[in-house]
């Protein structure tokens, strides 16, 4: 078993920046950037604008989904009459949410 001892000069220093914090700084400065107030107090951000951010957008949204952010619900829409009317409105094709929620304070 071996002990290292610490100097004065090597217990003060703080501890170096890891890419994860440096990446947390930097995608919590782009959805700060992005994103607009919300009446109830929270922050909204378009699913579009995070897109446009290029190939950041999935840890753009990874981040919002672990800082207690949720996605905006779906309104389905009406059912389409007829034999044929799933198939004509887009039935079973994946939609994703227009925007993310992010509750009061995650930002500040």
């Amino acid at each position: 078993m071996t002990f290292s001892i610490l100097t004065n000069d090597e217990a003060d220093r703080p501890p170096a920046p890891t890419d994860r914090s440096a990446s947390d700084a930097t995608i919590r400065a782009v959805v700060t950037r992005l994103s607009r107030p919300q009446p109830s107090g929270g922050t909204v951000i378009e699913r579009a604008a995070i897109l446009a951010e290029g190939s950041d957008a999935e840890a753009i949204i990874k981040w919002i989904l672990s800082h207690s952010g949720r996605p905006e619900a779906i309104t389905p829409p009406a059912p389409a009459r007829g034999l044929h009317g799933s198939r004509l409105h887009g039935g079973g094709v994946e939609q994703h949410p227009p925007r993310y929620v992010l509750p009061a304070g995650v930002l500040t």
